[in-house]
This record gives C-alpha cells, sequence and structure tokens, in this order.
C-alpha cells in the first residue's frame, strides 16, 4: 500500500498538515514521537487507532521529497 493511500491533508484540520487517515495524528506527531525514542509498538499501545502500516506510511511521506498528494476536501 502506498502512503498515498493513508495519508491525507485537509486545509481545515490540523492546519492542512499532512494527517494519517483523515485522523487528527500527523505525520509530524508519529515522527517525534519516533525521534523521542518511542518505539512502534509502544506508539501503537498509546494509540490503538494507528497501526504499522500507518506509521510506516508516515516515514515513506517523509522519505519521498517530492509529497504529491492531492488535498482531500470534505464537504460537509
Amino acid at each position: 500500500m502506498s502512503y498515498r493511500d493513508i495519508i491525507t491533508i485537509e486545509p481545515d484540520k490540523r492546519g492542512g498538515k499532512p494527517c494519517i487517515r483523515r485522523m487528527r495524528i500527523t505525520v509530524y506527531d508519529v515522527l517525534g514521537w519516533l525521534a523521542s525514542g518511542m518505539s512502534i509498538t509502544e506508539i501503537i499501545e498509546d494509540f490503538p487507532e494507528l497501526t504499522e502500516t500507518d506509521i510506516r506510511a508516515c516515514l515513506e511521506f517523509v522519505a519521498d521529497g517530492d509529497h504529491r498528494l492531492v488535498a482531500s476536501v470534505s464537504v460537509a
């Protein structure tokens, strides 16, 4: 699965930062937790709505310098 299927950007959510599956958890939140020394298992224990695939998608997103995502806009 590509990170493009997991990472979403909505202008009105978290200031337009890339989020995971339209949740309010950003790619940068996950990267911060990893950088602070949390393991993938610890992150998932603290945030059970996340999966290992979600976390790997965050890493893939950052590794792809182009970030070619199309903004997803919700219509209410």
